[in-house]
């Protein structure tokens, strides 16, 4: 998919204002893909939670796009506030983008944008992705993400889509099991990976806000 600069479409300030803002000392696109965030105990946490759902809340469509088309911190951004703001008018878009995974680490913002949206369309998605990359041993994308969203959902959904990928020796045990130092690693186990999305949709809810 092409992309360009926010600038160049006269939403230059875009960046400034929503992917490299500090709230903490260091860039929101940093704090994001870091995981501390999800961290209670994370001195900025509420602070920073007020300020992500403040944006997630006023952001326009229109900026969201530009953000979208450009490279991995501003899709990652976007992603975490289409996902915190429910945008599901963004279901289409993003499924797209987390199919055609061009970028890294933006992929698991989509993911978790799709786990809040909460439909048997955002499951479709995330299934056809788990189809498409675990049988690509050989790449290390946002599968873990995807999986995680994808219980997250059939927990929510009364569905086991999941359920394929996960049986033993099934297509997540063969992707784990392709990197040695994955074999034995409880973070990837399905039921780890289903936490850590709980975890994201929980601080997306202002756990920490009155």
């Amino acid at each position: 998919m092409p992309f360009q600069h926010p600038k160049e479409t006269g939403y230059g300030y875009v960046i400034e204002r929503y992917v490299t803002r500090k709230d903490s000392g260091c860039a929101r696109y940093f704090d994001l893909k870091s995981g501390r965030v999800l961290r209670p105990e994370w001195p900025h946490t509420e602070h920073f939670t007020r300020h992500l759902i403040d944006d997630a809340a006023t952001i326009t469509d229109a900026e969201l796009e530009a953000l979208l088309g450009y490279e991995w911190r501003s899709r990652l951004t976007a992603g975490w506030l289409i996902g915190v703001g429910r945008r599901v008018t963004f279901r289409e878009r993003i499924g797209d983008l987390l199919l055609a995974s061009e970028f890294c680490f933006s992929g698991s913002a989509y993911c978790f944008a799709l786990a809040r949206f909460g439909t048997h369309a955002d499951a479709e998605i995330l299934t056809a992705y788990l189809d498409r990359y675990l049988p690509r041993t050989d790449l290390r994308y946002d599968q873990p993400a995807a999986l995680g969203a994808l219980l997250r959902l059939d927990a929510h959904l009364g569905t086991h889509h999941a359920t394929r990928f996960t049986r033993p020796d099934g297509l997540w045990d063969q992707w784990v099991r392709a990197l040695a130092h994955l074999r034995d690693n409880p973070g990837y186990t399905p039921a780890e990976r289903r936490r850590w999305t709980d975890l994201q949709c929980d601080f997306a809810n202002g756990w920490t806000v009155p």
